[in-house]
């Protein structure tokens, strides 16, 4: 690998940190510095601390009711997990970055790997910088950039930015750092355990370790036939990212899917068949949602249901698929044809503690095959979509669940847990704080939706 900077390509690797803590603390200011925690679906385990609850020793994973009692000895502000606000963050963070890159390809909620050139003989390091203020400056959310020839590289270096402190020689600090600015970048590839390689999972780990592969310079330097003969080409492939030779080129357009899920447990469990037929329609009309904003249309459908295997019987699993006459993303043909299930999926004294449903045989929405028997005019698919993106739009505009389909229910018992749900802000209108100018009467600055509706061209 070239220990000098030079000019040509680089990839940065932008990372969001701590980023559903730091959501929590974009739309509460009062909880920045605060050491944070957010609990994951049913208010079960952490899922995500803020730096302050890090350096408290909290432990990712925990259950809730084990870390009550030290959560609040410590003080620290507990939250359910808000994906509205988290995915709105997302979306307006990815588009913060396209102007700092040539390319870029979002790789997961909160990191995106970024193409750009290098000049000849410099850093990166002011640009990392400048990026790093804008991204903080418009959205309040803090990142960390790690730099390299390489995904790979690139990925390493976000894990030294993390690490670093700021005005840590050479290749950075306090949250970056250039893996290909360094003069000696194999005493740093030294010091990263092997596991923290992108690609090496937890049993090939093991088999790099029982030969003595400890680190990402062991991994970098082993033979290459000998990784070749346990990884295949994919092996060679992540052994030549380590070495600086980029392999792995950006992904700018996300692959289709082959498949869409969504379930969720209950926050307590389910024994009556219109409790059921609410969660599957829930789940329906959200998966359908989905399939509209990926344009994609599903040709079979499964529903699938599952007891808890800890209420001291034995563990129940059920699922049922169903074949559409016509792919459809049409959230009532797909609720027609998924709730008569709910009666087949429900047994006596079995008490359900989790659904979901799967959408599968998916295509593109461009292409839809008709057939004789299943007779769909063009003036009645247009209506349909028309419909949907009605909904689509207005539940977008002013907040999941604005719109709903009755089958859904209003508020259903079986709803998932979020009793420390924050607010969003950033996705539903009536959500937004109201600011009051001291000594007037608040009623005077109070803003209706509708006043708001109009500000905005509504």
């Amino acid at each position: 690998m070239n220990n000098k900077a030079a000019v040509g390509s680089a990839i940065a690797l932008i990372d969001g940190n701590n980023f559903y803590a730091s959501c929590e603390a974009v739309v509460d200011p009062a909880v920045r510095g605060r050491p944070l925690v957010v609990l994951s679906n049913n208010d079960g385990c952490i899922v995500s601390r803020s730096a302050e609850a890090r350096a408290l020793g909290i432990a990712m994973g925990t259950p809730y009711f084990q870390a009550r009692a030290e959560l609040e000895r410590h003080g620290v502000v507990v939250r359910s997990s808000n994906y509205a606000l988290y995915a709105d963050m997302s979306e307006r963070l990815m588009a913060s970055l396209e102007p700092w890159v040539e390319a870029l390809e979002v790789y997961s909620i909160d990191e995106a790997f970024g193409q750009l050139r290098r000049p000849k003989g410099e850093a990166l390091l002011d640009w990392a910088q400048q990026l790093r203020q804008d991204v903080l400056r418009q959205l309040g959310l803090p990142v960390a950039v790690g730099i390299g020839p390489s995904k790979v590289l690139a990925k390493l270096a976000n894990r030294l930015a993390k690490r670093s402190p700021a005005g840590a020689p050479p290749g950075g600090g306090g949250g970056v750092f250039d893996l290909g600015a360094v003069d000696d970048p194999d005493s740093w590839l030294a010091a990263l355990p092997v596991a923290d390689v992108w690609g090496i999972g937890r049993q090939l780990g093991e088999w790099c370790r029982r030969r003595g592969v400890a680190d990402a310079k062991a991994l970098r330097d082993m033979p290459t036939g000998e990784l070749r003969r346990k990884c295949g080409v994919v092996g060679v492939r992540l052994q030549q990212e380590l070495r600086g030779i980029a392999c792995l080129p950006l992904e700018l357009a996300p692959a289709p899917k082959r498949e869409t899920c969504v379930s969720r447990s209950f926050s307590k469990p389910v024994k009556e068949l219109e409790q059921l037929r609410e969660a599957i329609a829930s789940y329906v009309s959200r998966a359908a949602e989905k399939l509209r904003h990926q344009r994609q249309r599903a040709g079979m459908l499964t529903v699938f249901v599952r007891s808890s295997p800890f209420n001291g019987t034995s563990l129940y699993r059920h699922a049922i698929t169903v074949e559409l006459p016509l792919p459809s993303n049409d959230t009532a043909v797909l609720l027609a044809a998924a709730l008569p299930l709910a009666k087949q999926l429900l047994r006596p004294h079995k008490p359900l503690q989790k659904a979901g449903v799967l959408m599968q045989a998916l295509e593109p929405e461009t292409q839809l095959q008709h057939h004789l028997f299943a007779p769909l005019p063009a003036e009645e698919q247009q209506r349909r979509e028309a419909l949907m993106a009605a909904v689509d739009g207005l539940n977008r505009r002013y907040g999941q669940g604005t719109l709903r389909w009755a089958a859904c229910g209003l508020k259903p018992a079986w709803a998932m847990r979020r009793e420390r749900l924050s607010g969003a802000a950033t996705t539903c209108i009536h959500a937004i704080p109201t600011a009051h100018a001291e000594g007037q009467e608040p009623a005077r600055f109070k803003r209706s939706a509708a006043a708001a509706r109009r500000d905005r061209g509504g």
